[in-house]
């Protein structure tokens, strides 16, 4: 469906701000360096989530106090895992249920809200979250839990256009934050435990227009369209049937439901992908690709230049999805990935060649390391779930398996620092209990096959911070965390990296030591990552507050531990007291 009542440029001549700088491809670009606005998630589009700014700082940050806080209001107070964006002094934060707000970012003052209209029927895997909007032009654009693209004008709220990502009734969602690259609006889709095909889509942002599609599940094809929407064959992802038996690639997972990041010095658009389906690994013998991989695609053609799988022929639910960033080392262009496995993985972002891989988690027992020279992981042949088949034919044998299938990282973003070589990654220590079973897909249905209960690991935390050497894979220091952290990392200048806890606290800690320089209590819990800008000579600090996500749904003895969390929904924005 798109919508046409009123076109673009007839938007814009009625809104008060017709002919103030739009956001433009060079601006996003060039948003890793600029410090006045916010424009993409990941503050840059190579998902470092570092800032130049320093004006708060270690010596600084213990006069940060808050500026103003909003709440998102209503009874939609769960699961809050946005990251605002900022431009010409509006941010833009998604909230919890498909909602959009437009505040002063200096403020807090409501501009306008979108509340989109959700059908009955909606089968989100881990709550009702949103991770954020891209900004293009004079658009804030967002996806919705009904799998919908939703663009609106930044000025009004009203909407330009809007359309059908797939359809919801299959099990697809949509809660990833759009990235621009090279003048396209990248996409995926979430729906990995009902049968979904996992894929990226590229779109005109100023239109929403189809450009490219790329699945992620081998034996799928892909394609392009005609300004006209005309369709064309742009050849399968990868060979059918080569890593998938029978017909269970057509209903393989590998949802891409994270979203991307994207590096204009190598063209590429980095996409994590999810689980195979179904979690039963014994139905689907073979590596399953494009599942739980690393997938390297080139903007301009919509093909897939290299991957890298982390877990061939998952059987725990380790997905793939986590982000891949990107960063200069001795004049080469690496990435590197906390993967949800456990394992830490440091690749040549031009080529996918593997460089380095490490455990960023103390406790990992599905496999025994990485080869360094195939690239695959040494597995513990005992610690895979049992084949029900084997059996009674009701269920397999069980196995304790650490990190929980909710990952030693999870959908956090963790961030790099160009100043002290370090990756930031909120990780978190728990195991579980995890059996195979019988499973047929169904449109709709969940289609998991396996049964399990998460456990922590130790009595005095689940969570902790830790900043990683990718050169050596040592951890160089770590903040533990009684529960487990859910929300992401910013780094700065400053020599500061800030996150949040489900606690309700916004932490921040010297970047080098890790001695923890300042704390706020937000009043819920923090499960999105922090950004800062500057913005009448002043730096701002800011996150969005409200417990919820995966962890109460799925967590198991985890989420008895921490049942007294309250729910919320407010952003909190923070600057120096003079």
């Amino acid at each position: 469906m798109r919508l046409h009542a009123l076109s673009l440029a007839a938007l814009l001549a009625f809104t008060p701000f017709a002919g103030q700088a739009v956001v433009t491809d060079q601006m996003i670009g060039d948003d890793a360096a600029s410090t006045g606005d916010v424009l993409t998630w990941g503050l840059g589009t190579q998902g470092q989530r570092y800032s130049p700014l320093k004006q708060v700082n270690t010596r600084t940050v213990s006069r940060l106090v808050p500026a103003w806080a909003f709440s998102f209001g209503g009874e939609k107070q769960r699961g809050q895992e946005s990251q605002p964006v900022i431009h010409k002094g509006k941010m833009f934060v998604t909230a919890s249920y498909s909602r959009l707000f437009a505040l002063d970012a200096a403020t807090g003052r409501k501009l306008w809200r979108y509340d989109h209209r959700l059908p009955e029927g909606i089968m989100p895997c881990c709550d009702v979250v949103n991770r954020g909007a891209a900004l293009y032009d004079n658009l804030v654009i967002f996806s919705t839990l009904d799998a919908q693209l939703v663009a609106l004008d930044q000025d009004t709220g009203e909407v330009v256009w809007k359309e059908k990502i797939d359809d919801y009734r299959a099990g697809y969602s949509s809660t990833a934050a759009p990235i621009i690259a090279e003048g396209l609006l990248l996409t995926g889709v979430s729906g990995g435990e009902f049968g979904v095909v996992g894929r990226v889509e590229a779109r005109d942002p100023k239109t929403g227009r189809l450009v490219w599609t790329r699945p992620t599940v081998e034996g799928h094809m892909g394609y392009t369209y005609d300004a006209d929407g005309k369709e064309k064959e742009n050849g399968v992802s990868g060979a059918t049937g080569a890593s998938w038996p029978g017909d269970l690639w057509k209903t393989g997972g590998a949802a891409t439901w994270l979203g991307g990041s994207y590096d204009r010095k190598t063209g590429l658009a980095y996409f994590g992908t999810g689980n195979p389906a179904p979690w039963n690994s014994h139905l689907r013998k073979g590596d399953n690709l494009y599942s739980c991989s690393t997938v390297a695609i080139d903007v301009k053609t919509g093909q897939i230049r290299w991957h890298y799988q982390g877990t061939p022929n998952d059987g725990w639910d380790f997905d793939g999805v986590n982000e891949f960033v990107t960063y200069d080392a001795g004049g080469r262009r690496l990435g590197g990935k906390a993967d949800r496995n456990g394992f830490f993985y440091v690749l040549d972002a031009v080529t996918g060649k593997l460089e380095n891989a490490f455990p960023f988690v103390r406790k990992i027992t599905w496999a025994s390391g990485v080869d360094l020279k195939t690239g695959r992981p040494q597995f513990v042949a005992d610690n895979r779930p049992g084949d029900p088949t084997a059996g009674d034919g009701k269920k397999g044998q069980s196995v304790f398996s650490a990190p929980s299938f909710l990952g030693g990282k999870n959908q956090m973003p963790m961030a790099y620092s160009p100043d002290t070589g370090y990756f930031y990654v909120p990780a978190n220590e728990w195991g579980m209990d995890i059996w195979n079973e019988p499973v047929a897909y169904k449109k709709g249905a969940a289609y998991l096959g396996a049964g399990f209960t998460i456990k922590p690991l130790h009595e005095d935390y689940i969570g902790a911070l830790r900043a990683l050497d990718p050169k050596t894979g040592r951890i160089v220091w770590e903040v533990k965390n009684n529960a487990p952290l859910w929300g992401g990392v910013l780094t700065t200048a400053g020599n500061l990296v800030f996150w949040g806890t489900p606690e309700g606290y916004l932490k921040a800690a010297d970047a080098k030591t890790g001695k923890v320089v300042w704390q706020f209590q937000t009043g819920s819990g923090v499960v999105a990552p922090p950004v800062t800008w500057s913005q009448g000579g002043e730096q701002y600090v800011a996150v969005v507050s409200g417990w919820g996500g995966a962890v109460p749904l799925w967590g198991g003895e985890v989420a008895k531990r921490v049942s007294y969390l309250e729910q919320g929904g407010m952003v909190w924005v923070f600057k120096l007291a003079r």
